[in-house]
């Protein structure tokens, strides 16, 4: 494997951390306002609809526009972002641009071909993921699928737009943006949905992903960057990008297989299963996106720095220092979400067609999906730490491994606790996952350090 060639004074382990500290606080502190409002777009969108067949159509349409988005746009941003940097800083601003506008441009057309196989095949695939479905509720799924289509392409540029931004060192702003979704659909559900069912929030999650995509470009554009989609030609850092973007849109692709899986296995259980599993996992995500992602997105940059720095030491401690860190805020709000999930769940979600019946059955899926908490944060620095040291086929490795637990870890608690089995599933997997990274980014760094004192 190479390493960059050190150009500078390593950088001093103690600016780093609390430069990292002082980014994750600010992505956090956005994520919070963020998750706030999502928190009460579910109390709104529970209240008008509950766990009824609409609801998990609604739900089945968007898991693949959704999947879309993470798979190809995640895994441009992956290996766009590190190529971008090193170009603007040695080539100057305008080759960046160029290289911004080339892979826009490839995204784009990768985003809009994805969009029209899916379109053209979602009636084999359906049944597939929502095969406990009724005829009528399966042509309904289909029906709003194909109107969320046109928010893959919008959702990609505004995931894009926003990589780019944090390059900038602008973390806090992008981050807010995505609570324009949660607006509209708020709005929409309240005033709308009694009179137009659930294409209310269908036309409003369109509404709302345009507008963020053109807040995000137009952010991006004040800042130098351009949305310009034209192709520069397959030059070095292009082919660079390339040969990143392969293995990491891989990875990503068996690692987001787990939640098609899950909700497809869900599909199989009992009607309003898909929407159990959808509510018990919000309350999760919530601090898996405030923790894990805060974390994931500031210390990138800082590992990659030293890394080109072969600064070995200062990547160990950092890791640990992260470690400690994540394990000391995470376990105390996974247990708090654990032993609180009934009565979390009663305050936030039972209203309207909500019923007692319905927490009772979604409080038990949080419980076991909380239990993933902490081993899921700790593991966010050292996945980061393989992506930085380009190192994506461990991250591959990883993947096979969560899919097939996944599928036969539901296979058997789905028999015995329904719909939490497949949560606990979840929480198993990423046990694994953790001392699975654990023990490759030690063994990584101990041949590095040794390679280093060879040389």
């Amino acid at each position: 494997m190479s390493v960059t060639p050190q150009v500078s004074a390593p950088p001093q382990s103690a600016t780093i951390q609390s430069s990292i500290l002082r980014a994750a606080l600010s992505v956090g502190a956005a994520g919070i306002v963020v998750k706030l409002a999502a928190t009460f777009k579910e109390i709104a969108v529970a209240s008008v609809y509950g766990r009824s067949d609409a609801m998990d159509a609604f739900l089945a349409a968007a898991l693949i526009p959704n999947l879309l988005v993470n798979l190809i746009s995640e895994s441009m941003n992956q290996a766009l972002v590190p190529t971008l940097i090193r170009v603007r800083e040695r080539e100057g601003r305008a080759r960046a641009q160029e290289l911004l506008s080339s892979s826009m441009l490839c995204l784009c057309v990768l985003l809009a071909g994805a969009s029209i196989v899916m379109a053209l095949a979602a009636r084999e695939f359906f049944p597939l993921i929502a095969s406990n479905f009724s005829p009528a509720k399966l042509a309904l799924a289909i029906r709003i699928f194909y109107v969320l289509l046109p928010m893959v392409l919008l959702t990609g540029i505004a995931t894009n737009c926003t990589a780019v931004l944090n390059t900038l060192d602008s973390f806090a702003v992008p981050a807010l943006a995505p609570m324009v979704i949660s607006i509209a659909i708020i709005t929409s559900a309240l005033l709308f949905g009694g009179h137009s069912g659930i294409w209310a929030i269908v036309y409003a999650t369109l509404a709302g992903t345009f507008l963020h995509a053109l807040a995000i470009a137009g952010m991006m554009h004040a800042r130098g960057y351009h949305f310009h989609l034209r192709w520069y030609g397959m030059n070095g850092a292009a082919r660079e990008v390339a040969g990143q973007y392969g293995p990491v849109l891989l990875s990503s692709v068996v690692a987001s297989g787990g939640l098609l899986v899950d909700q497809s296995m869900a599909a199989m259980l009992p009607a309003g299963s898909v929407s159990a599993l959808v509510f018990a996992n919000r309350f999760v995500s919530v601090v898996l996106a405030l923790l894990a992602g805060a974390v994931s997105t500031a210390i990138v940059p800082y590992l990659s720095r030293m890394i080109a720095h072969r600064d070995w030491a200062g990547c160990r401690s950092t890791l640990d220092r992260w470690f400690r860190l994540t394990a000391f805020t995470s376990v105390p709000i996974a247990m708090l979400l654990i032993t609180a999930a009934r009565p979390i769940v009663r305050l936030t979600l039972q209203h309207g067609r909500f019923g007692p019946h319905d927490t009772a059955i979604v409080a038990v899926v949080l419980a076991m999906y909380a239990i993933q908490i902490p081993f899921y944060v700790t593991s966010r620095a050292y996945y980061r730490f393989l992506v930085a040291m380009r190192r994506t086929d461990l991250i591959l490795y990883c993947g096979v491994i969560n899919l097939g637990l996944d599928i036969i870890l539901n296979l058997v608690l789905m028999r015995w606790l329904g719909v939490a089995g497949i949560a606990l599933a979840t929480s198993l997997w990423t046990v694994s996952t953790l001392f699975y990274l654990w023990f490759l980014c030690n063994r990584l760094l101990a041949r590095a350090a040794a390679s280093e004192a060879v040389l």
